[in-house]
């Protein structure tokens, strides 16, 4: 079982910036590939940026790519999104998810708003 709390999230104006964060606890935590994921209202759940415990290679999704960064600290057990330059269009719900080879986790999820 592995468990994971989002925190960081909250209202942000256009062109701003927000650091989400996300603590992983539970057995294996190493042997999971951590990633950021996002749902908007009313669409559906996208990837926006993964990385791994044991490597430094990221992964950023299209939509972000430029203005996000993914990373972790692995002493905390803690990964991190740094959102810059935020828009409207980045307004959801922020999940944190673990994927092993046999199963997942997701955390409850953290809303970001971008308003001005």
């Amino acid at each position: 079982q592995v468990h994971l709390v989002e925190s960081g999230g909250g209202l942000a104006q256009p062109g701003g910036s927000l650091r989400l964060s996300c603590e992983a606890s539970g057995r294996a935590v190493r042997n999971y590939r951590m990633a950021w994921y996002r749902e908007p209202p009313e669409k559906g759940r996208e990837f926006v940026a993964g990385i791994w415990w044991n490597s430094d290679r990221t992964f950023v999704g299209d939509s972000v790519q430029g203005r996000f960064n993914i990373s972790k600290d692995n002493a905390k057990s803690t990964v991190y999104l740094q959102m810059n330059n935020l828009s409207p269009e980045d307004t959801a719900i922020y999940y944190c998810h673990a994927a092993g080879n046999e199963d997942d986790f997701w955390g409850q999820g953290i809303q970001v708003t971008v308003s001005s």
